[in-house]
């Protein structure tokens, strides 16, 4: 068994080891979309793959769409060539339950490949086609919180984005700077209207991407390298328009576990990947069973039919408000909480520690006690049916093999936001006091104990990596 075109043929094979195929036309789906593209996708890494790619799927599996997904990987192009093309753009999704079982699914929404870089003339090339295209309704993104900043920790710009300044979008550098030249693309051929969805993991995520357009379109009119109309264009939301959205799915990298489960059923082609950039990729992606991702509802151009697949189209005010509620209380700050009292204890697993009684009821009081009672209530989402799931679901799966020192990564840049809303919201309430919140205040003594990089058996372990 082995991920390629060719071997899906044999359906029987597949679905006798327990694999879900695609139930679509895929050479007819492939067709249609380089005709007509609809949805073209920035960074190709693992939450595309076990996230929208699956969604997409099971939308044109039930007959509702027609046209499939374009994967663009601007940072790592062997991402591409060795995890994707090497397989005929299919990749297998495992789904792990926390009743112990797998779902198998081989991915095939993703008809066509290509590599951000001018360097690449052919698929450079072919990227600007397709944003030229009349009928392109969106161009998606996951490049990480990162990928949007135009300046270093320190608030320099980074050398890349001042050489794109400076010359314009005929070669341009930055990996924003790649996509900027393509939007200048749509704009010449004919302004034709687009929504530039960010679903990264972070707050206001379509703000951030409209900064950074709006900063480089100035900058190339300013120095008379692009046409004056460009930058009307890109502050028009009739126009190009850059909603907000929350996701939220957790891809831990792929697990040796899962890889042993597909070797037993004879799947071939799993040797470990690293890229000469680091980047380690395999044919198949490990990913718990629970997704949510809310988007405003802004599409110039008409939208990709997501929703038929479980996403929430909404208003801006309720992406906002469902994003505060994971960050700021439902998810982020109990997995804060207990990664960093996880590192202290050694702990490996985040899901080993809600055997612990007390962690157990350190997080049940950091959500439901001290957070849920200042929580607004979104609409779409349940609070309390958010945190139930989080806890006795979610952060138990023992098939999730996700760890208290990947968690505590950038701790130091997230301790506000994942606690400061909520003891604000306690000194402004006239029913509620400050004093009246234990745990939040024992995560923060926590993290001061954890910065001493001592184990609570005196072993020293090293501390997590944090943002430059």
């Amino acid at each position: 068994m082995k991920l390629s075109a060719e071997s899906l043929k044999d359906k029987a094979a597949w679905e006798e080891k327990g694999y879900r195929l695609p139930q679509f036309d895929r050479e007819a789906v492939a067709k249609a979309t380089h005709e007509a593209p609809e949805w073209v996708h920035f960074g190709a890494g693992n939450i595309f793959r076990a996230f929208q790619a699956n969604v997409l799927q099971n939308i044109l599996n039930a007959g509702e769409y027609d046209k499939g997904l374009i994967a663009v990987e601007g940072f790592d192009h062997e991402i591409v060539e060795k995890a994707y093309r090497a397989n005929d753009n299919l990749s297998l999704l495992v789904t792990l339950k926390s009743d112990g079982s797998i779902e198998k699914t081989v991915v095939g929404s993703i008809v066509e490949t290509c590599i951000l870089d001018p360097n690449f003339e052919d698929e450079f090339g072919r990227l600007k086609e397709i944003f030229r295209a009349p009928s392109l309704k969106m161009g998606s993104f996951t490049i990480t919180e990162k990928g949007y900043s135009l300046v270093n920790g320190k608030g320099e710009q980074l050398p890349a984005v001042t050489a794109d300044f400076a010359n314009g979008p005929a070669a341009p550098a930055s990996y924003l700077g790649k996509v900027f030249a393509l939007l200048y693309e749509r704009y010449l051929a004919g302004a034709y209207p687009i929504a530039m969805v960010s679903m990264d993991n972070c707050s206001h995520n379509g703000d951030r991407l409209f900064a950074a357009a709006d900063a480089y379109a100035k900058e190339w009119a300013k120095n008379g390298l692009v046409d004056e109309g460009f930058v009307a264009y890109i502050e028009d939301p009739k126009k190009v328009s850059f909603p907000w959205s929350m996701i939220d799915k957790i891809t831990p990298r792929p697990d040796a576990s899962v890889e042993a489960i597909l070797r037993e059923d004879g799947f071939e082609g799993l040797d470990p990947i690293v890229t000469t950039r680091g980047t380690h990729v395999a044919p198949f992606v490990n990913s718990e069973e629970s997704e949510y991702l809310v988007i405003e509802d802004s599409f110039p151009n008409g939208r990709v039919p997501l929703d038929k697949g479980g996403i929430i189209y909404t208003d801006r005010e309720t992406v906002d408000k469902v994003e505060t509620m994971k960050v700021c209380t439902c998810l982020n700050p109990l997995h804060t909480s207990l990664a960093v009292f996880g590192c202290i204890l050694g702990y490996d697993k985040i899901s080993a520690e809600m055997k612990d009684p007390e962690l157990k009821k350190l997080v049940d009081i950091v959500g439901y006690t001290e957070g849920l009672p200042v929580v607004v209530n979104p609409g779409v989402i349940d609070p309390k049916e958010f945190i139930d799931t989080v806890l006795n679901v979610r952060i138990p799966n023992p098939f999730m093999p996700d760890t208290p020192q990947r968690i505590a990564t950038d701790t130091s840049q997230k301790l506000a936001i994942r606690f400061g809303g909520t003891i604000k919201k306690y000194a402004a309430s006239e029913t509620l006091s400050v004093s009246d919140l234990k745990f939040i205040p024992l995560v923060l003594a926590g993290w001061c104990r954890y910065l001493m990089a001592v184990d609570d058996e005196g072993n020293a372990f090293t501390l997590a990596p944090s943002a430059p």
